[in-house]
């Protein structure tokens, strides 16, 4: 069984050099995942691939079935799991094509369903969520990129939104005086799900494009897609670099 878990995010919808062995389909008490699971080898390591927002791409973040993913992925046998993310850019050094590996989160999102612990409890549950990724695994993501060469920076406070849509000028205004370097739409519930599930949840943020009046215009989807190739394009590669580092 699957080890490590690899959830793709806008640009990321099928993993380019995954050997696949099988496909999966999960049902879960939380209703249905985004998509079968694939489960595969990358780098000669065994993975099992889910995209977050389905294999079209057609699931918006505020409608992604957050704890059907990672009940699933977790059911599958993963304990790590490294999400890829795309992003905007908060502060100057945030630059479109570069990945960073969040150390801390801010959420902004409303009604979602955004714990297991809900139902039926014996007792209330509270999970400690003060470091809200898992070190070891995103130090190794640091090394990582290193190693490669891949522009990168070492940590950043991830906003997450509710979306579909973006940001306003003076939404982006707050967020950076709230201490936010980067913005996104799927990073919550997400890594406090997989804390609750005693997963090794690690962020990959790949920036798409400046976030709202930190361009010289407005956004685009063309902007966002061209940069998310290089981008993703800098994902496998990391991948190819770390994936090796955690087998057996």
């Amino acid at each position: 069984m699957a080890k490590l878990a690899i959830i793709g995010g806008t640009g990321l919808t099928s993993l380019m050099g995954l050997e696949i062995t099988n496909r999966e389909v999960m049902h879960t008490p939380y209703g249905e995942p985004s998509g079968p699971l694939v489960h595969g080898r990358f780098s000669g390591t065994e993975v099992v691939f889910l995209p977050r927002h389905g294999s079209g791409h057609t699931i918006p973040p505020h409608k992604v079935n957050y704890r059907a993913n990672l009940w699933a992925l977790s059911k599958a046998g993963a304990d790590k799991v490294i999400a890829v993310n795309a992003v905007g850019g908060v502060r100057a050094d945030m630059l479109p094509g570069r990945l960073v590996f969040p150390n801390q989160i801010i959420d902004y999102t409303w009604n979602r369903v955004n714990t297991y612990f809900e139902e039926g409890l014996s007792h209330v549950t509270h999970v400690d969520f003060t470091h809200p990724y898992c070190e070891d695994l995103r130090q190794m993501l640091i090394r990582g990129a290193r190693e490669a060469g891949i522009d990168a920076v070492d940590e950043g406070t991830y906003g997450a939104t509710q979306g579909p849509r973006l940001e306003t000028i003076a939404e982006i205004n707050r967020m950076e005086r709230d201490g936010c370097h980067l913005v996104g739409m799927t990073g919550m519930p997400e890594a406090a799900l997989a804390r609750e599930l005693d997963l090794c949840y690690v962020c990959c943020a790949v920036v798409s494009n400046m976030a709202a009046g930190r361009g010289p215009g407005e956004i685009t989807m063309e902007e966002i897609e061209q940069n998310l190739i290089s981008g993703m394009n800098n994902v496998k590669t990391l991948l190819e670099y770390v994936l090796p580092a955690l087998r057996g």
